[in-house]
């Protein structure tokens, strides 16, 4: 898409750089809570279920602090928000590497590190990039959100490496270090946006009143419920039930590893690509498009029983590519249909419905399963609800890209 541009250019690669780096850690640091489970179950005695459940709280943790993140972000600038997210991971990891027993853990994963999580989120950094940025937004949105998947291709190896061969309290106290570590990187070289982007008027706003700007927008309400199915079909039904799903048609747990491993990977590179497509096509019409094919996906997924175990890594390839491709796109048409002022505070309350979504569907996923002992319903309903996120998307006008480098 091109347009006519009324301010100077801004290419500031290194938050992109720093963005990715800090997702990685933090969703690395979350995944490590199922690697390192059975070792807890071993050592302290504790139950899956209360270990999946201290997980569960620190989703809801995550929930509730998305707006406020986003806010922050607006506020105080990226490198503030960052800066405090990397802190509290870091303690937070440290708590769990030291803790001896239940409270321990719930303060320090559930507490400190969960608060970490939802700060240092997809939608932070892509509010961050989107301020540092005037050209190349999608694909520096993209390339720096992709450290969401990109990080537990990378890090979460060394994780287990560090579990194998040490224990999990050298994995969570190098976490910890990282993450700490990080922080004088970004006070040195992360930029905050132009204060002139904002008049005194408008950052004098409360929180209250921007909120109530953006729930009149409608291009609000049909990115939110968009994203909420994403997180349905992405964080909900895939990460929580697809390795199941492959012990329930008989492929052995190493190649379904490695399947979701592949997945991990595509993910990367379709964030990337999406994200270059963001910048040069009909963004309503891409959003659109990746649900449709997210939809045709689970058609496939749907066959899976009785096929081959190939037929499970061209769907590692083919969803991979759709997973989480959707983030740039939504952030770039939030800050164009929405405004720059109040991005962090709508990509907040988007990436919270992101969150609700998730947790509805690793709940349906199971409760469907219990009942009929099949995934058929789990995956049939996935079809048509991404086919309902894709219809939402082309409700969008299409708008310039303009209002977002304001």
């Amino acid at each position: 898409m091109s347009e006519q541009r009324t301010h100077p250019s801004r290419q500031n690669w290194t938050i992109v750089v720093f963005g990715f780096l800090a997702l990685s850690l933090a969703f690395s640091s979350r995944a490590a809570l199922g690697l390192i489970m059975p070792v807890w179950q071993t050592e302290f005695g504790w139950t899956s279920s209360y270990i999946s459940g201290v997980g569960a709280a620190a989703l809801v943790v995550m929930a509730v602090v998305a707006p406020f993140a986003g806010r922050l972000v607006d506020r105080r600038g990226s490198q503030f928000t960052l800066n405090l997210g990397m802190g509290l991971l870091g303690v937070g990891c440290t708590i769990v590497a030291l803790m001896n027993g239940k409270l321990m853990f719930v303060i320090g994963f559930a507490g400190f590190s969960a608060v970490g999580f939802g700060i240092v989120a997809t939608h932070v950094v892509a509010t961050a990039v989107t301020r540092n940025f005037s050209e190349n937004q999608g694909l520096a949105t993209g390339i720096g959100t992709s450290g969401a998947t990109g990080g537990q291709f990378l890090i979460v190896p060394l994780i287990a490496a560090l579990l194998a061969f040490a224990s999990w309290r050298w994995s969570f106290g190098a976490l910890s270090l990282a993450s700490l570590a990080l922080i004088p990187c970004m006070s040195m070289r992360a930029d905050n946006p132009p204060k002139k982007e904002c008049s005194a008027d408008e950052l004098s706003t409360s929180m209250i009143e921007d909120l109530a700007v953006i729930v009149r927008q409608p291009a609000f309400h049909l990115l939110f419920w968009s994203f909420l199915i994403c997180g349905f079909t992405t964080t909900g039904v895939i990460e929580t039930h697809l390795l199941p799903f492959a012990a329930f048609c008989g492929f052995p747990p190493i190649p379904s590893a490695t399947a979701y491993g592949l997945l991990s990977l595509v993910n990367l590179i379709g964030m990337i690509a999406a994200g270059w497509l963001t910048d040069r096509v009909n963004r309503p019409m891409l959003l659109a498009s990746i649900y449709m094919l997210r939809a045709l996906t689970f058609i496939l997924l749907g066959s899976l029983p009785g096929a081959s175990i190939e037929m499970l890594f061209l769907f590692a390839i083919l969803f991979g590519a759709v997973d989480y491709s959707t983030v740039p796109v939504t952030a770039s048409l939030v800050a164009s249909h929405v405004g720059i002022k109040m991005m962090g505070l709508a990509m907040g309350l988007i990436s919270a419905g992101h969150a609700i979504g998730g947790a509805m569907g690793a709940f349906a996923g199971g409760y469907l399963f219990t009942a009929t002992q099949t995934y058929d319903l789990v995956w049939t309903g996935s079809v048509w609800l991404a086919i309902g996120a894709g219809v939402l998307a082309l409700f969008l006008k299409t708008q310039s890209t303009s209002k977002a480098t304001v």
